[in-house]
């Protein structure tokens, strides 16, 4: 058994429609359980107040505004290298889940870093690495839908995803290559001193959970439509062509 054989269609089709149902319930089980304890069940920080408690909101939806640029590439690099067109289909039903993990990471930083900053933005190297993601995403979108022969727009998309990569990777270590700015280091680190307190940590892992389980419900949703649209489209081109 090799695992190019999900890159099959009606492979994937069929495996997905088994592991979806599961995996959309356990990213609900894990949000709802996550959101709760964190915003109602723990203490308020001693210097930020309430506010701190957006982190359950910011921290998953900017992990996996990067993250699921990364697994653009991934699937982009699979149809450059092999063809398959699943993986071609997956990377497009990713970016629009992908863009919105990232507004949602850029607006809930701005609530969170207005009273801390003073400012809802400022020109901080990871805040703007971030912007300019969001704007990847955007032309990204904007090119599938722009070329009309699919294939043609899956090369394009590809080759675009290489040189957003750049600022997905920027936009995760922009802390550690320039000192400046005012946005703190990471949350989770394995550094004592910087890792949140335990209070905070333990329900921030079961959100992030529930954020990673929702992103993949949500991209075999959207590739399982992205396959039945192609498979329609393919059907009219015949009847056309009869």
């Amino acid at each position: 058994m090799s695992i190019w054989e999900y890159a099959n269609p009606k492979r994937f089709m069929q495996t997905s429609a088994w592991v979806l149902p599961w995996v959309a319930v356990l990213a609900l089980a894990c949000l709802v359980a996550g959101l709760i304890w964190g915003f109602f069940f723990t203490p308020d920080d001693f210097r930020q107040g309430s506010t701190v408690k957006i982190i359950y909101l910011h921290v998953p939806s900017a992990m996996m505004a990067i993250n699921a640029w990364v697994m653009m590439l991934v699937t982009s690099l699979i149809w450059l290298v092999r063809r398959h067109h699943v993986s071609a289909l997956a990377a497009k039903a990713a970016a629009p889940i992908g863009l919105t993990f990232t507004v949602i990471a850029l607006v809930t930083g701005a609530f969170w870093g207005q009273p801390m900053w003073g400012t809802w933005w400022a020109w901080d190297p990871r805040l703007t690495s971030f912007l300019i993601l969001t704007l990847f995403y955007l032309g990204y979108i904007a090119l599938w839908q722009a070329v009309e022969n699919p294939d043609t727009a899956a090369d394009l998309t590809a080759v675009l995803c290489l040189v957003g990569s750049v600022f997905a990777l920027l936009s995760r270590y922009a802390v550690l290559f320039w000192n400046q700015g005012l946005h703190q280091g990471a949350s989770l680190s394995l550094d004592k001193e910087e890792n949140v307190a335990d209070v905070f940590w333990l329900p921030l892992l079961v959100c992030i959970a529930g954020f990673v389980l929702l992103f993949v419900a949500l991209v075999l949703m959207r590739t399982r439509t992205e396959i039945r649209a192609r498979r329609l489209q393919a059907l009219l081109a015949r009847e056309r062509l009869a």
